[in-house]
């Protein structure tokens, strides 16, 4: 029978992609964990990883080994679950990973409301965007993550993970200056293709929809103010700098500072979900925390 110890090993390098990040991310020196895949490739009597360059490349029957280890990691997360369930209180630790404006407008009041109905369990929340912390939520280091889609850029949904929608988070258009209120959703957008706008960094899914938004309306937009935070948009949208895109759990509750438009109609929403690895989601501290979340929604 092979070892279950040394098979994680070798899924952690599949999600991790090097022995050093391997190392790093289980206090191991990379020469232990190379010593523990090399016991491995004896169990299993074929070779499991094929050098390259200075990284590793996992042979088919590693990959074998790493789907079959998923599997019975899956199983595990569903034991955990049905013995949390028989208790009657919850403990331990629940790891978060978040996205800027879920992580200022949703997870504040849902810690308060875990702390109140579950004052033992730990709760330990991390800012990541999806692009980081999907990856890390199946190399397991979080047990849930709260990710967006923007319309038209769905993100990829591997097997080993499961999704519920949270929320529909309205999108709309912030106008640095006077927008005629007559206008349409395009016409507001092309009102602004003279003038400069800040959006995410490039290769981020909303950077991607924004700039097929501008394109929709005729115009390529003039970024000169590049950040994930979408903080600095609102600010440099009320003080005239730049158009932006933003979405209304920015505003967390409060009226908006900044005249809005709505946007054309197969654009003006993304869709939040909460992530787990699969198997998970029946973990009362996973069922609490989404429970948690959807109530922080306002109405």
């Amino acid at each position: 029978m092979f070892d279950l110890h040394r098979l994680r090993l070798l899924r952690e390098l599949k999600h991790r992609g090097t022995l050093a990040a391997v190392a790093a991310a289980l206090s191991y020196s990379p020469s232990a964990v190379s010593q523990q895949l090399s016991q491995l490739e004896s169990e299993v009597g074929v070779p499991l990883l094929v050098p390259v360059g200075r990284r590793v490349r996992l042979t088919p029957q590693a990959e074998i080994l790493v789907a079959h280890t998923e599997a019975v990691l899956k199983r595990l997360e569903e034991a955990e679950a049905d013995i949390a369930t028989s208790l009657t209180d919850l403990t331990g630790t629940l790891r978060i990973a978040s996205f800027q404006t879920a992580a200022l407008a949703l997870v504040p009041t849902a810690l308060t409301l875990l702390r109140d109905a579950h004052p033992r369990l730990r709760v330990e929340v991390t800012q990541a965007e999806p692009s980081e912390a999907l990856p890390a939520l199946l190399a397991r280091d979080f047990d849930l993550v709260i990710t967006e889609e923007y319309p038209g850029n769905p993100h990829p949904r591997p097997a080993e993970l499961e999704h519920e929608p949270l929320c529909e988070d309205p999108l709309r258009l912030a106008t640095p200056r006077p927008v005629g209120q007559d206008t349409g959703p395009l016409d507001a957008l092309r009102a602004l293709a003279d003038h400069p706008w800040v959006m995410e960094h490039v290769g981020s899914p909303a950077r991607h929809w924004a700039t097929a938004l501008c394109r929709t309306a005729g115009f390529e937009p003039d970024v000169r103010f590049e950040s994930a935070d979408l903080v600095l948009h609102l600010r440099l949208a009320e003080l005239g700098h730049a158009a932006a895109l933003l979405p209304d759990l920015a505003w967390n509750g409060r009226p908006p500072t900044v005249a809005l438009r709505q946007l054309p109609e197969d654009h003006r929403t993304r869709s939040l979900f909460t992530a787990v690895r699969s198997g998970r989601g029946p973990h009362p501290a996973i069922r609490a925390c989404r429970q948690a979340l959807r109530r922080a929604i306002a109405p």
